[in-house]
């Protein structure tokens, strides 16, 4: 018997991303419902064909999603919320409809449904949508789709296709408790666990009476720090699943992190077989193959990284592969991605203009499972210059005069304290800053970007296809900027921003001005829903050859009396949704790049820009996920900003944003950040987030979100005033800021007008309120 070879998931929005182009014309009414479907199904089997022919002997079936696979298992299972019954009475509003409207909400036919929260997938750049439980939540088989896909799939493919769900704990775990209006009582989400455990069984059982030999159970919560009740909601899970699902094998997969002190329980689960991270957590083996030794477990190493794009190092997998052997003979060892492949991009074939050096490092999800395919032959004693050439490869990286910089590495030498230290504590900044800017009440602004049209859009293709000057370029994008700063004073908002109609994304809009950096053409992954990035590519040392900003900051602030905000990307935030180089530590990295947003902060101020706003939405992102490993991350984390943040007067007001981040837990490193304003989201949770400062007095001045951009919805004046009002509850009247959640460079012109004047009228609306309280 030869070694499996077992891919975990695929990317699924298609090498084209033909899925999100699907999605948005049949969101805009331009395609139908067949014709979404007819694209997603040349997708799945363009993938399931893919796979086959690269040798994968278990092959994912249902890893593909119009939107979320947590989304997609909410609906398998019942777990609507109530809010959206109301759609099931219309007759024009099918399942996908549905489904569409928890993600997105439903603004029709009288209906003004709110979308279900949306946050990060572990530490990853993936969002995902969270599910909503009641005290009484019911589970049921409410979609048949995976049944009917699944015997289509096996009557195309012909091959044994393994169904890939979130397995019940972790979706319990990923989900949040929710309240009827009225009610007080609490509950815990993981004492549903009896309820759910039967109708997994009925899915599981469904789908081997189908034809399914193997099913795969996510679940990645293994990996994080569990209570007790938690370790025991996994064995009441798994011995329930065990006893009434017979004939079939359950693969239960864990990743992004170590099993660490839950070794033990996973490895005494009744499953055919346990996968495990070996790219994040190669130590974990020695652990993991002495619990199983004695068992008839069936062990999958993920030794492939789902998460990035450089070439495997097949000499280190090899070991790693030979000491699995070595405890638990062949039979019992399968090779693996780490995770899903759903992190990284689809088909480096299609890379035509990748400096050769750089591609000849790279692989892709399509070259991973040729990587799996090669590591097989490998350890069969057919590939030896299958090894000797991934060894050359390897070693020429090493070597390479592209990565290493030396001007660089003194500066990350230099790093002092100092540069991590504002001139003065907060209280006098404020103070100096309200003088400067006397800014009223509630200052409204937004978050930075505004609506890419089109036509922005297609200027963008012209110039860089080389088909219009670049004369002609910016005149346009000037005239958008100034249209921009126009329409925002007759709004009214108090601290305006550019536009950002010159940029392309937020990362790689910088990381393509930075030294270091490689950009792909179609290296494209999904985010959520139908948004894709094309994350820029760190190979070497980072470094800032020229001003990136300056030019549309200042052209800007030159044709308005109001202040505009500078804005930069900070570098944890490009860090993460960048493919980082493995060959030094992340926190080297970090501060190269927190160098080189220094000396653009300082060029910004030195250009008359008196509020820089430096995102980081991805600083909790990047949190390790065992609390244990947490406090090392933040400290870099936090002085990587403060690098970047800390070189300026006091006079110049640094704001930073986050969104999508549950921060609760680290809520007193954020404040060590010391920027003078945070914004946040927090509209989609209804202001849950800020349950954070109920037991934390937050220093400094902070803009919770007062409607969720990510919604087409426009929310009315009332509506946010409820939700400043509390916000007040927890935050000084002075510190708070109103702001959008996000940036809109998704939303369209005409809703996001009117968006603003609301939200700028609840401004209006909440200081007169607050002035009649006073002379009351």
């Amino acid at each position: 018997m030869r070694m499996l070879k077992n891919n975990l998931g695929y990317p699924r929005i298609g090498s084209q991303r033909q899925l999100k182009k699907a999605c948005e014309s049949y969101w805009a009414g331009k395609i139908s419902q067949t014709d979404l479907l007819n694209e997603a199904w040349k997708i799945k089997v363009s993938n399931w064909t893919v796979q086959k022919e690269a040798g994968i002997d278990l092959i994912p079936f249902n890893d593909f999603s119009f939107y979320d696979h947590v989304l997609d298992l909410s609906l398998l299972l019942g777990v609507v919320p109530e809010r959206f019954a109301p759609l099931n009475e219309l007759a024009d509003v099918t399942e996908t409809d549905l489904y569409f409207a928890m993600a997105r909400g439903y603004q029709n036919n009288g209906f003004d449904i709110k979308a279900l929260e949306m946050t990060k997938w572990f530490d990853t750049n993936y969002h995902y949508l969270v599910p909503e439980f009641y005290a009484d939540q019911e589970f049921k088989i409410a979609s048949e789709r995976i049944f009917n896909d699944y015997n289509y799939g096996l009557q195309i493919t012909g091959e044994q296709l393994k169904p890939v769900l979130v397995g019940p704990v972790s979706y319990l775990l990923l989900g949040k408790e929710k309240q009827r209006n009225g009610e007080v009582s609490s509950f815990n989400r993981i004492n549903l666990i009896d309820k759910l455990v039967p109708v997994y069984v009925e899915v599981i059982n469904r789908l081997r009476d189908a034809g399914a030999t193997w099913i795969q159970l996510d679940e990645p919560c293994l990996c994080l720090d569990l209570n007790e009740q938690e370790r025991k909601a996994f064995a009441y899970a798994y011995k329930q699943i065990s006893d009434a699902c017979k004939d079939v094998n359950i693969l239960l997969a864990t990743y992004f992190d170590h099993l660490d002190d839950n070794i033990s329980l996973a490895s005494s689960l009744p499953v055919k077989a346990l996968h495990i991270d070996l790219k994040r957590a190669p130590e974990q083996l020695p652990a993991v193959l002495n619990e199983i030794a004695d068992k008839e477990i069936i062990l999958s190493i993920g030794v492939i990284d789902g998460r990035n794009v450089w070439k495997n190092n097949y000499s280190t997998s090899l070991d790693l592969i030979q000491k699995a052997v070595a405890a638990l003979g062949e039979q019992r060892v399968m090779i693996a991605p780490s995770c899903s492949l759903l992190h990284t991009p689809c088909d480096l074939d299609l890379e035509t203009e990748l400096e050769p050096e750089i591609k000849n490092w790279m692989a892709f999800a399509k070259q991973k499972l040729q990587e799996l395919k090669d590591l097989a032959l490998i350890f069969e004693g057919d590939g030896e210059s299958l090894l000797l050439e991934n060894v050359e490869t390897i070693n020429s990286r090493k070597s390479s005069a592209l990565i290493n910089n030396a001007s660089v590495k003194n500066a990350l030498a230099a790093i002092t304290p100092n540069f991590s230290k504002r001139k003065s504590a907060f209280p006098k900044r404020q103070s100096l800053q309200e003088e400067k800017y006397k800014l009223p009440l509630l200052p409204t602004t937004t978050i930075g970007s505004f609506p890419q049209t089109d036509d922005i859009r297609k200027l963008r293709a012209l110039y860089k296809k080389n088909e219009i000057s670049l004369h002609e370029y910016e005149e346009t994008l000037r005239k958008a900027t100034i249209e921009a700063i126009r329409l925002q004073e007759d709004i009214g908002l108090d601290v305006l921003v550019h536009g950002e109609f010159e940029r392309n994304d937020m990362v790689e809009y910088f990381g393509e001005q930075l030294a270091g950096f490689a950009f792909t053409k179609n290296g494209w992954v999904q985010s959520y829903g139908s948004r894709c990035v094309k994350p820029p590519v760190i190979f070497g040392d980072i470094s800032r050859p020229n001003d990136m900003t300056v030019k549309w900051s200042e052209f800007a602030q030159a044709n308005t009396k109001l202040p505009v905000k500078g804005m930069l990307t900070g570098p944890v935030t490009i860090l993460q949704w960048s493919f980082v180089r493995d060959d030094q530590p992340r926190r080297d990295t970090t501060f190269q790049i927190a160098l080189a947003i220094r000396e653009e902060v300082l060029a910004l101020e030195k250009a008359g820009i008196g509020i820089i706003q430096i995102d980081e939405p991805a600083i909790r992102e990047g949190l390790p996920l065992r609390k244990k490993h947490q406090s090392n991350y933040l400290q870099w984390a936090v002085e990587a900003f403060r690098i970047s943040s800390s070189g300026v007067a006091d006079e110049t007001q640094i704001h930073t944003h986050m969104c999508y981040s549950e921060f609760n837990d680290i809520i007193k490193n954020v404040a060590d950040m010391d920027a003078d304003v945070i914004t946040i989201e927090t509209s989609r949770s209804q202001m849950e987030l800020l349950d954070a400062f109920a037991n934390f007095k937050y220093p400094n001045e902070i803009g919770p979100g007062v409607y969720d951009i990510h919604s087409p919805s426009v929310p009315t004046e009332d509506e946010m005033v409820h939700l400043l009002e509390k916000a007040s509850t927890f935050i000084p009247l002075r510190n708070l800021w109103v702001n959008p959640d996000c940036g809109l460079k998704t939303r369209k012109w005409e809703e996001t007008k009117q968006a603003l004047v609301n939200m700028v009228n609840a401004a209006h609306k909440l200081r007169e309120k607050v002035a009649v309280e006073a002379i009351v």
